[in-house]
Parts: structure tokens; C-alpha cells; sequence
């Protein structure tokens, strides 16, 4: 997630000397299509015909338009005559040079220019006084991306200054996501989240109290919201930024004009956020609704429009709306090429070669790879992502020599890129162990899948992709028979996934079906039972009680309770599954027959009689480039084989 830069906020201009430079939150998110330095310029320039008066002043409050009457004309008190000058009290030198100090501060740019006013400042002025001083300051080196350590140094000495009592107030608000700025350029997550957390309780109580302007609050809210996003994502917590991103959007919705091309990159921004978890569905009416406004205010020419397209490419294969993908990703290649983005224009054509793989095209898909590959240089990623999307044609067509040559190819590449763009890298193998996969060449599946679990384990913003990593690992051990070397990876998938997406999504809810299976598989029943319970009740939640993996999940708790010889249990959740088979009409009928001969066999074993071994079925997690059983899955989480797999 991008971090917004810089931004001069001209509702806050009414504090005299805290020019509204409010970190990296208040600029680009605003206006992003304006360049930080010149944005900040042009604020500090008309700044002065927005300020408000206070009705008192003190410390640096001070008033820049009361100049010294001996400076203002001092030619009208020249005479011919020598003039004893005027005798100036020890208080009044202080006062003047309190204020000039404070004009040379106020009047610097520069960060350097603003470090050496102050540091004039501190033998003149106390901490109490030099609050908005050290606030104006930390902001402007939380813009420049400055040391980090020197801004929190800053930060805090603001906090100290102006956070006096408890009553809130906007400069503390502010003072607070400075704070949670500096500690998220530290990574200190926590830190960052509680002083966040904190500026959104005083903004909060002031606009509950109404002692502040609703349109004052808006700009510091909004940078606390996005800063939010950003310390969430970092730790994996998505679905949580999620929520942060769409209070950004709603303030501008409530600031912007409705057809600003800043709006229309906001809106963008929140689909591309919804795209990273795959909630396509979700993404999809923020991309249409960018796409309008920037083909109404850009043209349909524009690199904004084409960067539109390429998403909505993206969201509608999520959807597989596989030819809907394809006609956007087109129109997007023609402006790509029309600018001469050569980059994003290999991106579009490699994204159209996986459409045509979704569409069956696979000679089509080869032939489009054949004429990009040309253009990579030999060891770059667009290279391996070439070779990695021939080799899934090439598999398609049962080509599977010709396939693991390719993906032999593409990791001598992305070999030499991990250390460069290890995120990059990691999605890459997760897509090379799917082919493997596919090939049921499991070990190597396996092995690349653990070496990109090692990548991902250094990059906390990652958390989502180390759970879905982990869950995949877990069920292809399930798979192989290594029943016991699968518990852990699954039950730390459980633990990541839960932090990422929620307790109640759906990607959950197939670990811990997995992980029943693998207690029943160890004969340990009663553990069994417990995650199937787990996993029905998030699946009831988040797929429905009627969904096939539901009621799969419902099937395999009745068979744990079998095992324990808790038959009452069991055939109560049988005859749940035969009730949801039933709903299912024609298309189930294989199913609820299956579903009444286990039931049978459970009555028999109630009244002491023997029984075959029943079936349990573990879940895999639908594979990303797949669909969602009717929603979406979490990031990088396997798909096609959906309950097709038996242990």
C-alpha cells in the first residue's frame, strides 16, 4: 500500500506557526495527481489568505503582521541632527528577539533551514512553548522521509508540549499520528497502532462535543484512518485496513468533487485493496466507478484509464469472467503502447497470455508468450513470469516435459531476485509449486512451497501469504500421507489466516476441516471433532449451510462423532446433511444417496452391528488463480481441486 505523501491542510491554518504540513498522510491522498513539493509549496504560499486570527497569542502565536514601528519607515526619524537613540527595556529586547527568531523559523523551507531555527529557539523559548514548533518540524521530516528516530524525537516533544490535560484537542490529535507515522517508518507496529488508535478517540470526542469544525477534523481524520490501513496491512491484518481505506474514501467523497480525478484515483485505490485479499466482487463497482471519471476527465487515451482497465482485467478474471478480462486487458495494451510503457505493456500481455489459458486458448496463450519473451531482459522477473505462464499452457496441453522445463527456467531466474524482490519472488514459487503440483511431482511442490515459507516469514506485511502458504503445505503432507508433519503448518495457517481475513472466513474454516482430518487420521477422534465443529460453523457463516463444503464439513463431523461412538450425535448431523443434499434438486442426487447409506450404517452401528470404514475428506484451499466457492478466497490460497481429493 502506497503511503501518502506530505500535505498542507489550510483548515488548520488558524494555528499561526504550524504551517499545515501534516505528514505523509495529508497530501497525496488528497492529490494525488500533484506532485508533493509543488503541492506544498503552493499551500504555504496562499496559506496567509486562509489564516484565521485567535483571539489571543502566546508562546509562538505571535502575530506576523505587527512589525517594529522603527522598522516599518525608518527614514521618517532621520534628521541633520545627531539623536540620542531610544532606550530599549531588557523585555522588550526579549520580546523582539523571541520574534524574530520565531519569523526566521516560520519564514525557513528547508528541513536543514527549520533544524537550525529551532535549535536558535530553544535557549529562548520552554518545551510548553516550542510544542507546535517541534510539531511543525516532525511533520516535515515525516514528509521528506527523514530519519525516522530524529522525527519521533520531535513527535514525542510535541506530544509532551500540547497534550496538557484531558481535554482533546486537534494539535494533540495530530501530534498522535505523527507519532504513529514515526514508529510505523521504525516498524514498531504496536507501538504505531496504540498512539493511532489513540488520535482516533480525540477526534472522535471532538466531534462528538462539537468544540472543533467538522471540516477540521476531516484532514487529520482521514491521515489517521490511512495510517491505519498502512500499520494493518503491515502485520498482515488486510481485512482490518480494509475498513480504515473505506472511511478514507467516504471523507472524500465528503470533501471532493464528485468527478475529481482525485476521487476517481481513491476509488481505484480501495478496489486495488479489495483485489490484494480477492474480493473481486467487492472491487469491481470501485473499479467501474474510476473508470468513469477518469474517462470523463482524462479521455479514454489516458494512462489513468488504461491502468483502470488493466485492473478491471484483473477483477473480472477473479470473477472468471474470462472474456470480459480479456476485451479490458486489450484496451488497456493499446494505450499502454500508444504511451510507450513498455514495462506495464509486458505486465498487460503476460495478464492476457493467462486469460487465454483460462479460455482454453492454449496455442494462442504460447504464441502471445513467444512474442514477449523476446522483449525481457535474461535474468528479469518478466522473464520468469513468462516461463512460469508457458509452462501452465504447456501443462494444459499435457505437455509436462516441455512444462518443467520452463519452470526449471524461471527459478534459475527468480534464484538470483530473492534477495532484490522477495515478495515478487514468493508469489512466483507459490505459482511454479501449483504447476508442480498439478503434475503430481508433490515433493518438489513441497519443497518450493517451504522455501518460500522461509521468505515470507521475514515480511510481517506478508502474514496473509505465510498462512495460505502454510495451509497449502498442510494439506499436500494430508495428501502424501505425512499426517503428523502436517498439523503444525496447518495450525499455524489457522493462527495467520485468523489474524488476516477474520475467525469467520471461509479459508479458515477449510484448515480446520483439515486439521480434523488429520486427528482422525491419528485416531484421535474427540480433537477431530472439535476443529470439524469449528469448521462447519465458520463454512455455515461465510459459504452457507447448503454449500457443498459445508455440508462436507457437516459430514465429517458426524463421522467423528461416530468414531467416539457418540452415535446419537452422528446420525443427528447425518440426517443434517441429507436435509441440505435434498436442496439441492437433481444435481445432488449422487450425494444425498451417499449421504442415506451412511446414514444407514451409523443406525447399525447404534444397535451394535459392524460397519465399513467411512470416508473423511479433507479440503484444499481453492487455488488463487481459481475461483471462490460463491466467495472469495484469501490471497495465494489454492482452488481447482475443490472436494475432489480423498485421504
Amino acid at each position: 500500500m502506497r503511503r501518502a505523501s506530505s500535505k498542507l491542510v489550510s483548515h488548520l491554518s488558524y494555528y499561526r506557526n504550524l504551517t499545515p504540513l501534516l505528514s505523509r498522510n495529508y497530501i497525496s491522498e488528497l492529490s494525488p495527481s500533484i506532485s508533493t513539493n509543488d503541492h506544498v509549496s503552493s499551500l504555504l504560499s496562499s496559506s496567509s489568505n486562509h489564516i484565521r486570527p485567535c483571539k489571543k497569542t502566546s508562546g509562538l502565536l505571535l502575530s506576523k503582521g505587527k512589525s517594529d514601528p522603527f522598522q516599518t519607515n525608518p527614514s521618517r526619524n532621520l534628521n541633520t541632527q545627531s539623536e540620542t537613540p531610544p532606550q530599549i527595556s531588557s523585555r522588550q529586547r526579549k520580546i523582539k528577539e523571541r520574534s524574530q527568531l520565531e519569523e526566521t523559523f516560520e519564514s525557513a523551507t528547508s528541513t536543514e533551514s527549520m533544524l537550525k531555527a529551532f535549535q536558535e529557539m530553544e535557549s529562548s523559548f520552554d518545551e510548553k512553548e516550542l510544542g507546535l514548533a517541534s510539531l511543525k518540524l516532525g511533520l516535515k521530516m515525516d514528509q521528506e522521509g527523514e530519519d525516522p528516530e530524529k522525527t519521533l524525537v520531535f513527535a514525542n516533544r510535541a506530544l509532551k508540549a500540547l497534550d496538557k490535560n484531558d481535554k482533546p484537542s486537534l494539535l494533540v490529535a495530530m501530534a498522535l499520528q505523527l507519532m504513529g507515522s514515526a514508529n510505523y517508518s521504525l516498524k514498531r507496529f504496536n507501538d504505531s497502532l496504540g498512539y493511532l488508535n489513540r488520535a482516533n478517540r480525540v477526534l472522535a470526542r471532538l466531534e462528538e462535543e462539537g468544540s472543533c469544525s467538522v471540516d477540521d477534523i476531516r484532514p487529520v481524520l482521514h491521515a489517521v484512518q490511512l495510517e491505519l490501513a498502512n500499520v494493518k496491512t503491515a502485520v498482515g491484518r488486510r481485512e482490518e485496513a480494509l475498513v480504515n481505506l473505506t472511511k478514507c474514501l467516504e471523507i472524500k467523497e465528503m470533501t471532493l468533487e464528485k468527478d475529481s480525478k482525485e476521487l476517481g484515483a481513491a476509488y481505484r485505490n480501495l478496489a486495488e485493496a479489495h483485489t490484494a485479499v480477492l474480493n473481486f466482487k467487492e472491487a469491481l463497482p470501485f473499479c467501474l466507478k474510476a473508470l468513469e471519471i477518469h474517462k470523463k476527465q482524462l479521455g479514454h487515451n489516458s494512462v489513468e484509464v488504461a491502468h483502470d482497465r488493466r485492473l478491471l482485467g484483473v477483477v473480472y478474471t477473479g470473477l472468471e469472467e474470462h472474456q470480459k478480462a480479456l476485451e479490458q486487458n486489450e484496451l488497456s495494451q493499446k494505450v499502454l503502447k500508444n504511451w510507450g510503457l513498455s514495462s506495464e505493456l509486458l505486465r498487460a500481455e503476460i495478464d492476457a497470455a493467462n486469460m487465454q489459458i483460462a479460455l482454453g486458448k492454449f496455442d494462442e496463450a504460447i504464441n502471445t508468450l513467444k512474442g514477449v519473451v523476446q522483449r525481457t531482459d535474461k535474468e528479469s522477473e518478466n522473464r520468469a513470469l513468462v516461463f512460469i505462464c508457458m509452462a501452465k499452457a504447456l501443462c494444459n496441453q499435457e505437455k509436462f516435459a516441455d512444462s518443467k522445463r520452463c519452470l526449471e527456467i524461471a527459478c534459475g531466474v527468480l534464484d538470483k531476485r530473492e534477495m532484490v524482490s522477495p515478495v515478487e519472488v514468493a508469489e512466483a514459487y507459490m505459482e511454479i509449486s501449483m504447476q508442480y503440483e498439478t503434475m503430481n511431482e508433490f515433493e518438489t511442490a513441497i519443497s518450493l512451497l517451504k522455501r518460500t515459507l522461509a521468505m515470507l516469514e521475514k515480511l510481517p506485511q506478508e502474514q496473509h501469504s505465510e498462512g495460505s502458504v502454510s495451509a497449502r503445505i498442510g494439506w499436500l503432507l494430508l495428501l502424501t500421507g505425512k499426517v503428523a508433519q502436517a498439523i503444525p503448518y496447518l495450525e499455524s495457517a489457522a493462527e495467520r489466516l485468523k489474524e488476516s481475513f477474520g475467525s469467520k472466513h471461509f479459508g479458515v474454516g477449510y484448515i480446520y476441516n483439515n486439521l480434523g482430518a488429520a486427528y482422525l487420521e491419528l485416531d484421535r477422534p474427540q480433537s477431530a471433532a472439535q476443529m470439524f465443529a469449528v469448521a462447519k460453523d465458520i463454512m455455515d457463516v461465510s459459504l452457507g449451510p447448503h454449500h457443498a463444503d459445508s455440508i462436507e464439513a457437516c459430514q465429517n463431523l458426524s463421522k467423528a462423532y461416530g468414531a467416539m461412538g457418540s452415535y446419537v450425535l452422528a446420525i443427528e448431523f447425518q440426517q443434517r446433511v441429507i436435509d441440505a443434499w435434498e436442496g439441492h434438486g437433481p444435481s445432488g442426487y449422487e450425494e444425498l444417496r451417499e449421504a442415506q447409506r451412511i446414514l444407514t450404517e451409523l443406525k447399525k452401528k447404534a444397535r451394535g452391528a459392524t460397519s465399513n470404514e467411512l470416508i473423511t475428506k479433507a479440503l484444499p484451499l481453492p487455488h488463487s488463480t481459481g475461483s471462490a466457492p460463491t466467495r472469495n478466497l484469501p490471497s495465494d490460497v489454492p482452488v481447482d481441486e475443490k472436494r475432489s481429493n480423498v485421504i
